[in-house]
């Protein structure tokens, strides 16, 4: 096809000033370079402790605060034609579905007090306060203990502060290994292989699994966490869900299934928002019986329950019978990072085909000495008195809560809901506490939890004082009454 004259003289235009813009830019020094418009731009960022520059409105700090750390760049806004896909407006769209079900999450600006735990200072609605926390993962306080700092601390003295990379380039160092080997032995398995954190352990193994393993049936419990959930997804294998901690549901599920398929079943000891616990033996005598291989997750169990801390399985010493638990480093471990141990081919295997544990940066050196000093600590006798101060505790602030009428649900781990179940209440609960009384508890809504099931997910330690329970309970009977939400008693 010929091109007609005035396509070919726009063509050769085209060329002539892709030459000449060319020739320019070689002509300057490399360094002169501008490759882009922030390259100039001043960044600047509110301090926590700047009130002049904390959003001045009376909401929380959220999206609509957003402003004050954007970049200070003006940039014209695109002249999109009627038929083009406007991404701002999508995005408006979709923010605004969160903020009409009232499931739009807002964070707390908040920095913890490791002298003073569980103590901490918040810096939200223009001002700075004292606040006691209540809903940390850090079940334990060992973020704040002298020997885990300390640990820290000369991790960095000595070998730096980040790791070098992944831990196939330049990332792999002897504490990795110390680190993993004393998890896998914390377990009574052969081997460990640590992750950026157990969400990522978990969709890593499970996705790898699902996708190698040829004709596999995965079964996975109603109630599991959302990594378990896109691993067994993104794999592609067929799936079944049994109903939440259902053993009988789970080998209905089996017997269905194609007699000679590999099946893979998956649950999580102790339910995060719930606080329900899962019945492990009932879950392993079906594994048992239908051959199936076995993953349990420990991550709220590890640290807390055992008689070393290896979790809920120890405490019902069934740990020998699971083919592969996965736990954290970043809730009773207080550190951050994830884990998966189970048999030497096992992890060999994750190691060499998990594309989430071999493309990202390993942990850094200051995390892996921490994480191992507070295995070691936990494991001691000075572990086994912390977790007995811990369950103390947490049955003393839920018989307290349950005696001022509180609707608290009796559940067997130490995590407390306060139900509230209606998700404009939660938060505004929430707010009341922290605002009024100084008390931070995040709501939780969906989809972290079911419509309906809007919870304030309390989380004792053996750090909390009886003056500080007294003060809890005082503060929820009045924000109850305020709200007009309705006491048992």
């Amino acid at each position: 096809m010929q091109r007609a004259p005035q396509q070919i003289l726009n063509l050769a235009n085209c060329c002539i000033l892709s030459k000449r813009v060319l020739a320019k830019v070689q002509e300057q020094p490399f360094r002169e370079k501008k490759t882009s418009v922030l390259a100039d731009a001043k960044i600047s960022y509110p301090s926590a402790c700047d009130k002049k520059q904390v959003p001045k409105s009376g909401a929380l700090f959220h999206s609509a605060n957003v402003a004050t750390l954007r970049p200070n760049v003006s940039s014209p806004k695109p002249n999109l034609h009627s038929d083009q896909f406007d991404f701002e407006q999508f995005y408006e769209a979709q923010l605004e579905k969160k903020r009409s079900s009232s499931t739009y999450r807002v964070f707390r600006r908040v920095l913890r007090d490791a002298k003073a735990f569980p103590y901490a200072n918040e810096f939200s609605n223009n001002q700075h306060r004292r606040i006691t926390v209540w809903c940390s993962n850090d079940y334990l306080g060992m973020s704040r203990h002298p020997k885990v700092q300390e640990e820290a601390k000369n991790a960095i003295d000595k070998y730096g502060v980040g790791s070098g990379g992944t831990r196939n380039i330049s990332g792999n160092t002897l504490l990795h290994e110390a680190l993993e080997h004393e998890l896998a032995d914390l377990h009574g398995k052969d081997a460990g292989l640590l992750f950026t954190s157990c969400y990522v352990a978990n969709e890593a193994t499970l996705h790898t699994l699902g996708s190698l393993i040829p004709d596999v049936e995965i079964f996975s419990d109603a109630g599991n966490h959302a990594s378990m959930i896109h691993g067994i997804r993104t794999s592609g294998a067929p799936k079944h869900i049994f109903r939440a901690n259902d053993a009988d549901h789970l080998d209905q599920l089996m017997r269905e299934a194609p007699e000679l398929a590999p099946k893979l079943a998956v649950c999580e000891t102790v339910h995060s928002m719930t606080g329900e616990i899962c019945p492990i033996e009932a879950f392993l005598d079906v594994c048992e019986r239908n051959h199936a291989f076995s993953f349990v997750d420990e991550v709220h169990a590890v640290g807390l329950y055992g008689k070393t801390g290896a979790g809920y399985a120890d405490s019902r010493n069934v740990m020998h019978r699971i083919d592969a638990i996965t736990g954290t480093l970043g809730k009773a471990f207080a550190n951050f990072g994830g884990y998966l141990v189970g048999s030497h081919r096992l992890i060999d295997m994750i190691r060499s085909y998990a594309s989430g544990f071999i493309f990202t940066t390993s942990l850094p050196p200051a995390t892996l000495a921490a994480s191992r000093a507070t295995v070691a600590i936990l494991r001691s006798e000075e572990g086994i008195q912390l977790r007995r101060e811990h369950r103390r505790r947490v049955e003393l602030v839920r018989n307290n809560l349950i005696q001022a009428g509180l609707p608290i649900r009796r559940v067997p781990s130490h995590i407390i809901p306060v139900m509230v179940g209606n998700p404009v209440l939660c938060t505004r609960v929430s707010v009341d506490l922290m605002e009024n009384h100084g008390i931070y508890l995040q709501p939780i809504n969906y989809p972290t939890v079911p419509r309906g099931q809007e919870c304030l997910r309390l989380a004792p330690s053996p750090l909390h004082t009886d003056e500080q329970m007294n003060r809890l309970v005082e503060a929820f009977i009045s924000v109850w009454n305020a709200n007009g939400l309705p006491l048992a008693n």
